[in-house]
C-alpha cells in the first residue's frame, strides 16, 4: 500500500475526530494562549515516529516545526496556523470548542484554519504509516499568532532561520461551494495614519477657527477620487493571473466590481477621530487608510503619488506609514503547476489560480525565497458565527495533501528512481 492509497482508507469518522480534537481547545486570539494546541499536535506527530522541534519566543505561543525524510533533499512545507479569531460563545447555536452536526463539523477555527491541519496531521500520518518514501522530505509548520499579525508566530520562525524548504503550501480556505481554486499571489498594501490641524474656535462662530476635520475629509474625498482611477500595466506573467482573478470574483461581485478590485489601488478609510465638543471646532483630526495593490505593482510608486497629492492640503501630515509590495507565483511554475495537477486529479475539474485579495503569511514565505500557494478545502464561514466545515471539506483536503509531493516531484523533475529504492523495514 502507498500513501495515496493509504489515504483513501482513512474514514469519515477519523477525519471528525482529529478535528473535534483540535477545536476543543481554545486557542482565541488575543489571547492567543496556544501552548495546549501546539503540545498536542507535538504529541501525535511524536507517536508517529516523526522528529519535531519548536521555536518560541512567547512561551505561551510556541511553534511547531516537524520533518520527514525523502527521498530527495527538496523539501515541501505544510503550514497552518492554530490559533483563531475570538467569539461569543452565546450567539452560536453550536458549541464554538467543537460540535458535529451529520456532514458539518462547527467550531471557532474549523474551516480558519484547524480544518486544514487536521487534514495535514493525517496526511503525514499516511506518509510514515507506509513501505514507501516520499519523492520529496516533508515539513510542517504549525504556527501561533497569525490572526493579530504577531511577532511570535512566522517572523520569529523566519528570524530563527528555522525553515528549510523550496516550496510551501499553506493550508487557508480557498475553496469553497466546488469552487476550486489555488491562491498564488497576494496583494501590497499602504497603511497611512493621516493627521489634520486646524485652529480652535466655538461652534456658533466656525469661520474664527479652521476645522480639521473638514480638511481631513477633503484629503480623503480627493485621496479617493485619484487613486482607484488609476489602472496598472501588468507583465504578461502577473496579467494571466489578474486575468483568472477577475474571472473568479465575476461571479459574486460583477464584473466591473472585480475589476475595480485588482486593476487598480483599492481605498479604505478605516477610522476617523477628532473634535472634542459639538460646539467646537475640531484643532486636530486623525484618519488611519488602508490602500490595496495588485502584486506587480510598485508600491513606493503609489506611495509618491499619495504624497503628491496630499501635498495641496498644506494642513494635512502623513504621521505614519507602513507599507509591502505584493508577491505571486507565476501561474505555470512547478508549486502552481504541483497544486493544480493534485487537485483536478481528486475533485474532476480545473481549479482557479488566483490572487487573494489581501496577505498574511504567505507574503512573509514567498520574500524567504519559498515558492508558496495556499489552498483548503472549507466554507465561506471564517471568522462568523456558527463557523463550520464539512467532511467532505476535510478528506478532500487531506487527499490533495497526500498527493502533492508526487505532483511537485514530477513538476520540479526530481526523479523517482532513488525513491523506489529506499523502502521502509
Amino acid at each position: 500500500m502507498n500513501a495515496i492509497e493509504y489515504a483513501e482508507t482513512i474514514d469519515a469518522d477519523r477525519h471528525v475526530e482529529t478535528l473535534l480534537s483540535l477545536l476543543s481547545i481554545d486557542t482565541q486570539n488575543p489571547p492567543g494562549t496556544t501552548r495546549e494546541s501546539i503540545d498536542a499536535i507535538g504529541e501525535r506527530l511524536g507517536s508517529l515516529g516523526i522528529e519535531t522541534e519548536r521555536i518560541t519566543v512567547d512561551p505561551e505561543k510556541p511553534n511547531l516545526l516537524a520533518r520527514i525524510p525523502g527521498a530527495s533533499d527538496r523539501t515541501l512545507l505544510y503550514q497552518g496556523h492554530v490559533d483563531t479569531v475570538p467569539f461569543t460563545a452565546e450567539e452560536w447555536a453550536f458549541d464554538p470548542l467543537g460540535d458535529r452536526d451529520d456532514d458539518r463539523i462547527y467550531g471557532r477555527g474549523a474551516t480558519d484554519m484547524k480544518g486544514a491541519v487536521a487534514s495535514m496531521l493525517l496526511a503525514a500520518e499516511a506518509f510514515v504509516r507506509v513501505d514507501e518514501v516520499p519523492p520529496l522530505s516533508i515539513a510542517f509548520l504549525f504556527v501561533s499568532d497569525e490572526e493579530v499579525a504577531g511577532d511570535a508566530g512566522m517572523p520569529a520562525v523566519l528570524e530563527a532561520g528555522a525553515i528549510d524548504a523550496e516550496a510551501c503550501v499553506v493550508g487557508e480556505t480557498t475553496s469553497t461551494d466546488g469552487r476550486y481554486s489555488t491562491t498564488v499571489a497576494d496583494r501590497g498594501s499602504i497603511w497611512l495614519t493621516l493627521t489634520a490641524t486646524g485652529e480652535a474656535a466655538h461652534g456658533s462662530r466656525p469661520m474664527l477657527g479652521t476645522n480639521a476635520i473638514n480638511a481631513l475629509c477633503s484629503a480623503l474625498e480627493a485621496l479617493n477620487r485619484r487613486l482607484p482611477a488609476r489602472r496598472f500595466e501588468f507583465d504578461p506573467a502577473v496579467r494571466a493571473i489578474i486575468d483568472e482573478s477577475i474571472d473568479y470574483y465575476a461571479d459574486t461581485l460583477g464584473e466591473a466590481a472585480a475589476r475595480e478590485l485588482f486593476e487598480g489601488p483599492t481605498v479604505n478609510v478605516g477610522t476617523i477621530e477628532g473634535g472634542e465638543m459639538v460646539n467646537s471646532v475640531p484643532e486636530h483630526a486623525t484618519a488611519r487608510v488602508d490602500i490595496r495593490l495588485s502584486a506587480g505593482v510598485d508600491t513606493p510608486t503609489i506611495l509618491g503619488d499619495i504624497r503628491e497629492c496630499l501635498d495641496q492640503f498644506e494642513q494635512i501630515e502623513i504621521t505614519d506609514v507602513s507599507w509591502s509590495i505584493g508577491t505571486y507565483e507565476p501561474i505555470d511554475g512547478p508549486i502552481v503547476s504541483a497544486i493544480s495537477a493534485a487537485v483536478e486529479t481528486v475533485v474532476g475539474e480545473p481549479i482557479v489560480r488566483r490572487s487573494a485579495t489581501g496577505g498574511g503569511d504567505v507574503k512573509a514565505l514567498r520574500n524567504a525565497g519559498i515558492e508558496t500557494v495556499e489552498f483548503g478545502v472549507g466554507t465561506d464561514t471564517a471568522h462568523a458565527v456558527d463557523e463550520y466545515t464539512t467532511v467532505a471539506a476535510l478528506i478532500e483536503n487531506t487527499t490533495v495533501f497526500v498527493r502533492l509531493p508526487w505532483a511537485l516531484a514530477n513538476a520540479w523533475g526530481v526523479s523517482s528512481d532513488k525513491e523506489r529504492s529506499l523502502s521502509k523495514s
